[in-house]
């Protein structure tokens, strides 16, 4: 079945007369189901709700995580899991080759590691590199020397290799330099922003000296919670009811609740784990700020979020939150060597002055980024119809 003039578009696709819907493969090294999950996994998933509700039959090829389902069906897309957190890479790849034929269109997340499908995939199946950020230095705060200089090797000369001259999409601008920039990237690069929720607003005032901070994301090295919980324990001194929540999970969870009682903040400092979608939605609700200490971002979806609710965030001035982040509209953006308290107690006072304005802002500043939106430009890539770019 081939593509008519070398385009992926599926009104030309057809079967004896009958439309066909196009075949679309996402590759992610999680699903958003997996306890490690995050902003990485959603975007992958709504990428692929917006693919099936333009007419694409999606299937999500993944990692597996134990108790979960080898092939599930889920919302109308196929789900297909195998390897763990280094055999997924070899397994998936072996996957794709036994399938090569089977998709018109693959999408291939590099989560710091690519999958390489191009080594695999028919050479008629357009493949599109999709990346959050590049990882580079990150490599180091996971691994020693030698597996880190393979992490950068593999994302650097080796996918740039792999994927020379086929179309990349970055969620940010930020993560389009970096590509440019520090890998060399030579081939078309595109930006599909992430999406944020549309939630009902509803009145809140700030409460001065009893501030209700939140701080979500994956409770891993690199978003360096711990500063966040550091920065609170300086506050308490000019805002005695201070007090943060934590949303998420990972491997630092057990670091950071003893890194609370050490600093004696449990009064102060509430780790929640997971929450439901409506829970955090409630939470962030009630908050007064939002803060990410991360230094390593494609974009920062939870900032987006948070400023749908009108709350507004502190984060660094790094790749990606700078994006996400109008510092002095609707965040503020603390230098990589400020103190993090500092920057919190200046968005307090601004809080307290112009409040209104400020989470009318971030509302706004919200509003411009949809998923539908972000599925379109997709889409429009998928069909070769660039007008959107």
């Amino acid at each position: 079945m081939a593509l008519s003039s070398g385009t992926v578009d599926d009104a030309e696709r057809s079967l004896g007369g009958r439309p066909v819907p196009l075949r679309v493969a996402i590759v992610n090294w999680r699903d958003p189901w997996q306890r490690a999950a995050g902003g990485a996994e959603l975007y992958a998933w709504r990428m692929g709700e917006q693919l099936r509700d333009r007419g694409a039959a999606v299937t999500f090829v993944t990692s597996r995580e134990p108790g979960q389902a080898r092939h599930e069906v889920r919302d109308g897309i196929r789900i297909v899991r195998m390897g763990g957190v280094y055999s997924r890479y070899p397994l998936v790849l072996a996957w794709l080759l036994r399938h090569r034929s089977a998709f018109d269109v693959a999408i291939d997340c590099m989560n710091g590691i690519p999958f390489l499908s191009p080594l695999a995939l028919a050479a008629r199946t357009k493949i599109i590199l999709l990346v959050h950020h590049v990882h580079d230095a990150q490599f180091s705060v996971y691994f020693g020397r030698f597996l880190a200089a393979v992490g950068r090797t593999i994302e650097g000369p080796v996918a740039k290799v792999v994927y020379r001259g086929r179309p990349t999409v970055a969620v940010s601008a930020s993560t389009a330099r970096e590509l440019r920039g520090r890998l060399g990237w030579r081939g078309p690069i595109y930006i599909v922003p992430n999406g944020a929720p549309t939630p009902v607003p509803r009145p809140r005032g700030y409460a001065a000296g009893s501030p209700a901070i939140v701080c979500v994301g994956r409770l891993v090295a690199h978003k360096r919670v711990h500063e966040v919980v550091a920065a609170v324990g300086r506050l308490r001194a000019d805002h005695p009811g201070v007090h943060l929540h934590v949303v998420g999970r990972g491997e630092e969870h057990e670091r950071l609740a003893a890194r609370v009682r050490a600093l004696g903040l449990d009064e102060h400092v509430t780790l929640h784990g997971y929450l439901s979608e409506r829970a955090k939605d409630d939470l962030l609700t009630g908050a007064d700020l939002h803060i990410s200490a991360s230094r390593h971002e494609g974009w920062g979806l939870s900032v987006i979020e948070a400023a749908a609710h009108g709350l507004p965030t502190v984060a660094y001035d790094v790749n990606g939150l700078r994006d996400a982040v109008r510092d002095g509209e609707t965040g503020w953006l603390a230098a990589p060597d400020e103190d993090l308290a500092d920057t919190v107690r200046r968005a307090l006072k601004e809080l307290e002055a112009r409040g209104p304005g400020i989470r009318a802002a971030c509302r706004a500043w919200a509003s411009g980024f949809t998923w539908e939106a972000s599925g379109e430009r997709l889409h429009r890539l998928i069909r070769d119809d660039l007008d959107a770019f």
